[in-house]
């Protein structure tokens, strides 16, 4: 047992230190990804909570608006059955959508618009919104600095061997990126 078994041995310890730390440091992002998920989740319950008030709200107004308020109702439902990530996205997405149609009836029912029941709820949702959006950003920044950890050498190894997958960004389509043009 010369300095050759001293050598393999210290290299050994190198090694495993080193894969200490990076799965740690893995396992560390991950965790702040699954948070900032969980962030954007109490959110979207709170924004959950509001859709059937403002539904109902839109309904004494408007109840002839059958279409408009069932794919509120039923977008709401979407995102509350969403069992992924990338389901919860897309439930998301149709909720935003149907929002902003049914704030748009506002422009066509005077008496809606004028409403305080009506305005409070949509400030609410407004608040709401805002602050998914914060929590997207928190999660969408965990994302890329777990996703890149993954995607960088010789982290790629390390969550290769030990099967750290890649996490999908909470992105908006193109439709909800849109400026909407109520005006209230």
């Amino acid at each position: 047992m010369g300095i050759a078994a001293v050598v393999i041995v210290g290299l050994a310890a190198i090694l495993g230190v080193w894969l200490m730390i990076t799965y740690n440091a893995f396992v560390r992002r991950r965790v702040a990804v699954r948070n900032g998920y969980s962030g954007i989740d109490v959110q979207l319950k709170r924004r959950y909570d509001l859709i059937p008030n403002l539904v109902e709200t839109v309904k004494g107004y408007a109840g002839h608006e059958r279409e408009t308020l069932d794919a509120v109702v039923k977008a709401r439902q979407a995102g509350i059955d969403a069992s992924t990530a990338e389901q919860q996205m897309q439930a998301e997405n149709m909720i935003t959508g149907a929002l902003r149609k049914l704030f748009a009836l506002s422009e066509a029912y005077p008496d809606l618009k004028a409403s305080q029941n009506f305005l409070e709820l949509q400030e609410a949702i407004s608040e709401t919104e805002d602050q998914i959006a914060a929590a997207r950003r928190i999660y969408n920044a965990n994302v890329a600095d777990y996703n890149q950890g993954i995607e960088q050498f010789p982290g790629v190894l390390v969550a290769g061997w030990f099967s750290f997958a890649k996490e999908p960004f909470f992105e908006m389509q193109e439709a909800e990126r849109a400026v909407p043009s109520v005006e209230l």
